[in-house]
């Protein structure tokens, strides 16, 4: 399943729990897709606490916890990472992570609170979702065969990678517009991971963002610049990006674009992504601005100059996703809305 289509599942997930109808959920994927990320967003969405319990890092008694003697009986001593009504509040997120790394009798340490939601005499407050993340066999990490009974306590969804979700993303965490340009014109090399050659440093959503994280450090410095790139996403990719990235010279002036000049697009396809992608940048930074319809409306006009029509579509599908509805008050939304009417406009 797509990312933004998994955001509104633990979305509606998290907010079931209040009625009694939440499933604890578990994410399947392969390393470095944003599976933890995910859940950190609907965390934040909500306000509310996030306990990020890694299972690979666990022995079993750090969930069941220290027995010790009271009186003639012996008690349990329940950790204090288990959310609790006194201490993180009544509503929040238990999120198990890694859990196919975890050895067996972790993953067995667990049933009872996944299913059951409580361990012994703790129990999971009835405001807490729980959701869990593992990578897949074969994905060349340490993993476990998930046993059923375990896997039988959980709503299982893989998360698919889509270049669009990731780019909305992308967008909205101020990842620089030229890693989202490169991607946009190299949609392949978003995730790009072999598992038979075990490579140490590969393209990822989280290697991307490394590579952005590289781009702020050493861009002037290209003699630094090419080998953090290839550092971050592997010796091939951080090599096509660094070429692209000396290829940007020649980009029209955006500025004057953004100011209604009307300029021909570059006749290179991987500049027209790099422009696509900058103005978007541009539109998103001046939505706190006075003048933000008069720039929307440039960029719009814009948008029916690059020769491929679907190029100008996507570009404005990129800024619908990060505006919302007040870019369809501009004028100029409805008349490039009438020059593409034969093609897809618009996610609703």
């Amino acid at each position: 399943m797509r990312p933004a289509q998994l955001l509104q599942v633990l979305d509606r997930e998290f907010m079931s729990t209040g009625a009694g109808h939440h499933t604890p959920v578990m994410l399947w994927g392969p390393p470095g897709v944003g599976k933890s990320q995910m859940i950190t967003q609907v965390a934040a969405k909500h306000g509310v606490p996030l306990i990020d319990i890694r299972l690979s890092q666990m022995e079993p008694s750090d969930l069941r916890g220290i027995p010790f003697k009271h009186g003639d009986l012996v008690e349990w001593a329940i950790p204090a990472m288990l959310p609790h009504v006194d201490r993180q509040g009544p509503v929040g997120i238990l999120f198990l992570d890694e859990i196919t790394s975890a050895p067996p009798s972790v993953s067995a340490a667990a049933y009872q609170l996944i299913l059951d939601r409580r361990l012994g005499n703790y129990q999971v407050p009835p405001g807490w979702a729980i959701f869990a993340a593992g990578n897949r066999q074969g994905d060349r990490g340490v993993t476990y065969t998930m046993p059923a009974p375990l896997a039988n306590r959980f709503s299982h969804f893989e998360v698919d990678l889509n270049v669009d979700d990731w780019a909305a993303w992308a967008y909205g965490a101020g990842i620089d517009d030229r890693i989202i340009a490169f991607i946009r014109f190299r949609p392949d090399l978003l995730f790009d991971f072999d598992p038979a050659h075990n490579p140490v440093a590969f393209p990822s959503p989280r290697s991307w963002e490394f590579a952005h994280r590289a781009l702020q450090k050493f861009d002037g410095q290209p003699e630094l610049l090419s080998g953090a790139l290839q550092a971050c996403v592997g010796q091939a990719a951080g090599i096509e990006l660094s070429a692209f990235l000396a290829h940007l010279e020649e980009l029209p002036d955006l500025d004057a674009i953004v100011a209604g000049q009307t300029l021909p697009a570059p006749k290179e396809i991987d500049l027209q992504y790099a422009v696509a992608a900058a103005l978007v940048g541009r539109a998103i930074r001046a939505r706190e601005e006075a003048q933000a319809p008069v720039v929307w409306g440039n960029i719009l006009n814009y948008a029916g100059v690059f020769p491929q029509r679907e190029m100008g579509v996507m570009m404005i599908m990129d800024m619908h996703r990060a505006l919302g509805e007040p870019l369809f008050a501009v004028p100029e939304f409805g008349r490039w809305a009438t020059e593409v009417a034969d093609l897809m406009l618009y996610e609703n």
